[in-house]
């Protein structure tokens, strides 16, 4: 199943998020992530958390959701929003109608203050997605129906982790 999740820069949550399902997903998941307006780096302090967590990151990189309009592009079978911004924001037409979800997280890029405050923020943030794609995860897809799945996704992300 092809995940993709989309924040405004795909330099943190998105990010964060890929690379924990990519960890906690096994064969059953194929975890992307873009932004509607890449940064073009990932931020330094997703990259360290992740590593430091032992899951993966290698190929994570901030890239645009146009990469995942075309023909070429692996067909999607989940979208999910992780900020607010990238929910309100006209998505494209994703080929094949995927279920969509939005898990709004607070970013922590936007966190000021000193290193240890905005180390904070980051480790918020990714153990709140760690909950949620661990209840992806958990989910029993094959069993469900199309409106099911999509409410499930939903459900995640009111949850309030």
């Amino acid at each position: 199943m092809n995940v993709l999740f989309l924040c405004t820069g795909n330099s943190a949550r998105s990010i964060m998020a890929e690379s924990l399902l990519r960890g906690l997903g096994g064969a059953r998941f194929v975890a992307h992530s873009a932004g509607s307006h890449p940064s073009g780096r990932v931020h330094p302090m997703a990259l360290d958390l992740l590593a430091r967590r032992g899951l993966p990151v290698a190929g994570l990189r901030s890239k645009a959701w146009d990469e995942f309009t075309g023909p070429a592009a692996p067909p999607m079978d989940v979208v999910i929003t992780v900020c607010d911004n990238a929910a309100g924001e006209v998505c494209p037409i994703w080929p094949g109608h995927p279920h969509t979800a939005h898990w709004g997280i607070p970013d922590p890029a936007a966190v000021t203050g000193n290193e240890e405050s905005r180390r904070a923020a980051f480790a918020q943030a990714c153990a709140t997605l760690e909950h949620r794609v661990a209840a992806l995860v958990r989910l029993p897809l094959e069993g469900l129906s199309s409106p099911a799945i999509t409410d499930a996704l939903r459900d995640i992300g009111r949850d309030g982790a």
